[in-house]
């Protein structure tokens, strides 16, 4: 088990094993993705509110991303990862056109399961922060499972 200085007390559930070969994504390895808010990005238009601001499953769904791209690098062929728990805080409304960006780091790597902290900021500072835990797995065995 490989650890950083961040202070974290993350516990998932376990997952059953599947033989995937070993990858070695690094503690302190980054991703980032960054957008422009848009209509299609508001509370309204997913239905999670009923204000015209960047909705907090967008949140999610751009630091997830952000975990995406700071493993892509490391994974072995036919392997992806796939979430199994994410804990954010939204904390500031972001407006429509509002550019944010997502940062996750790796702040450890426990055999298949990788923690990330993410953060999120606009313009104005940060508007969200977390964990994002991912699990490595094999692309088309995770898919046939699915039935």
């Amino acid at each position: 088990r490989t650890r950083s200085n961040t202070s974290l007390s993350i516990k998932a559930r376990s997952l059953p094993m599947r033989t995937v070969a070993p990858m070695s994504v690094p503690v302190g390895a980054t991703g980032s993705v960054s957008v422009v808010v848009g209509e299609a990005d508001l509370a309204i238009a997913v239905g999670s509110g009923d204000v015209p601001v960047l909705a907090t499953p967008r949140v999610i769904a751009l630091c997830e991303a952000a975990t995406c791209r700071a493993v892509a690098p490391h994974l072995p062929d036919g392997s992806t990862t796939v979430g199994v728990r994410v804990e954010i805080e939204h904390l500031r409304a972001t407006p429509v056109s509002g550019r944010v960006t997502a940062t996750a780091e790796v702040v450890e790597v426990d055999g298949r399961r990788h923690t990330f902290a993410v953060q999120a900021i606009d313009e104005q500072g940060e508007i969200a922060r977390g964990v994002v835990v991912r699990v490595l797995v094999d692309r088309d065995r995770f898919m046939s499972s699915l039935g």
